[in-house]
């Protein structure tokens, strides 16, 4: 298992970096600018420019290039807009589940959110467009033939890990260290039987690998 992680410069994708160093899963960091490559080479982290504004044909040469047999989406706008929400989080998403389908990557692992199913919540979350381009992806990627699972956090916060977690009801609410959902990830990728499943989580008291199983 080699995983190209789509967004390793984000908080999520930095943290998973160094749950699957620790516990020796092969990767190449996803980036976008020349600059984070070279600060990422500098700490001998493998690394794959890998633009999701680029058009389909090259981004198909980065993921190729990338030698991965997983894709992990964790790549987001991170609040720089509505324009570039929908070219990441939405757009972006999808060429990279087209990709995974030309090359033959079965395995796809995407990172959304909570309440990304659920209209009801989009506008008292504050990022309506966010949850919009979320959800979206989501429909996308289950219509597809790929290997997928997906999990949808709740708030995202940067306390340190309990290690613990639990599974959301629909109309539950909670949040999570991001270090979390990185462990949270860390298991899907070590855990066929997760394929074709979503995961809803926040902190719990229910130790992580017994959750995602």
């Amino acid at each position: 298992m080699k995983v190209l992680i789509i967004g390793a410069h984000g908080k999520v994708g930095h943290l998973l970096i160094g749950e699957l160093q620790s516990k020796n899963i092969d990767f190449v960091a996803g980036l976008r600018s020349k600059e984070q490559i070279k600060a990422y080479q500098d700490n001998n982290i493998p690394t794959q420019f890998l633009d999701l504004t680029a058009s389909l044909d090259d981004i198909t040469k980065s993921v190729k290039e990338s030698g991965a047999d997983v894709l992990l989406f964790s790549a987001g706008a991170g609040g720089a807009g509505y324009d570039l929400t929908i070219q990441i989080d939405l757009d972006g998403a999808i060429k990279t589940m087209m990709v995974a389908e030309a090359l033959g990557i079965k395995r796809y692992i995407m990172v959304s959110s909570i309440f990304s199913d659920n209209r009801d919540k989009w506008d008292a979350s504050g990022i309506k467009p966010y949850m919009i381009a979320k959800h979206y992806a989501d429909v996308h990627l289950r219509g597809t033939d790929l290997d997928y699972t997906i999990i949808h956090p709740g708030a995202l916060t940067n306390d340190e890990s309990t290690g613990k977690i639990k599974s959301l009801g629909e109309n539950e609410s909670g949040s999570i260290p991001r270090i979390d959902v990185a462990k949270s990830l860390v298991e899907i990728l070590q855990n066929p039987s997760t394929i074709k499943k979503e995961y809803n989580i926040a902190s719990g008291d229910e130790l992580i690998s017994d959750v995602i199983k």
